[in-house]
């Protein structure tokens, strides 16, 4: 009797399973920095003179309250004169990266103008930018202190001339009759260096309060006298004394001076006169609610009784 073979058996090359587990590592780490790549943004460098709290992989670029990017290093410049900031911007904001876009470091100020970057005080300095409309660029000149604010009111700018700033800053009030009409936008040093010169904006609604004939003085800081006659406290608001601040006055004189186009300049004085107080001219104002509407919210208000 014939027995039957005994069947060959083959077998393929078993595939060891522990290599799925880094395999699958690959993988995913593959595809994340796929993901990364494509989601990445503009790589920027931005040198400031002093780096003071800005740390690699914790200091944000923030726009409208929102991160839009991290700094990735921060390095001495080569010639030691401030430092280098290098920043990856979010994708979805790469529009940030524009020539003329303005960074700054956010610390915290105190000021009757406002109150900005307090929060940095627990979370650290953080970055934050004025988006500009130039073309794509990657290395910038970061500013040293926080710009003044957009002012978006069209109005008129004027230019005062002083002997010294006293306690003028930028974002001090601009008032007339002690209620507030403008805003100091910026001071420089005058081109011979002799004296400070001061840009102003006047809002829309009270830009015919300005004419030709306009006297400017610097209503800020702490004025106290005493003579033989008694002590003389300046009035002042407690805005102007912290913030420093200007205020005008025009003649009241028939007729009266025309307005004065934009761009007239001034002289500033160091105080009024006593007869500048006491002007009070008719002019007309574009207020921004009519009288009738303002009389309308004074009807709505329920009459107090007396008992």
């Amino acid at each position: 009797m014939k027995t039957a073979d005994t069947p060959k058996i083959s077998r393929a090359p078993a595939f060891p399973l522990i290599w799925l587990v880094p395999l699958l590592a690959v993988a995913v780490a593959g595809w994340m920095g796929f993901r990364e790549l494509r989601e990445r943004g503009p790589e920027i460098t931005i040198d400031f003179k002093d780096g003071t709290g800005v740390e690699a992989g914790k200091t944000v670029l923030e726009h409208k309250g929102v991160s839009v990017g991290m700094v990735k290093a921060v390095r001495l410049k080569h010639d030691l004169s401030g430092v280098s900031v290098v920043l990856r911007i979010d994708k979805d904001a790469a529009e940030l990266a524009s020539s003329d876009s303005q960074f700054w470091i956010v610390h915290p100020e105190i000021g009757f103008s406002g109150v900005h970057g307090l929060d940095t005080l627990l979370t650290g300095s953080r970055l934050n930018v004025r988006p500009g409309k130039g073309a794509p660029a990657q290395q910038f000149t970061g500013l040293d202190k926080t710009p003044p604010p957009e002012i978006s009111d069209k109005g008129r700018t004027f230019v005062l001339q002083g002997d010294r700033l006293g306690s003028l800053t930028t974002g001090a009030p601009v008032f007339f009759r002690e209620f507030k009409v403008g805003t100091v936008q910026t001071t420089w040093l005058g081109g011979d260096s002799t004296g400070v010169l001061i840009r102003i904006h006047i809002d829309t609604p009270y830009v015919d309060l300005v004419r030709t004939s306009t006297r400017f003085w610097n209503a800020g800081g702490f004025d106290f006298k005493v003579s033989l006659l008694g002590a003389e406290l300046k009035d002042t608001s407690l805005e102007s004394l912290v913030a420093g601040g200007v205020s005008f006055a025009t003649p009241d004189v028939e007729p009266l001076a025309p307005p004065a186009p934009d761009g007239t300049q001034f002289k500033l004085a160091s105080q009024a006169e006593k007869e500048w107080q006491s002007w009070a001219p008719k002019i007309p104002v574009k207020s921004p609610e009519s009288i009738s509407e303002l009389s309308a919210k004074i009807e709505t208000v329920p009459a107090i009784v007396k008992p």
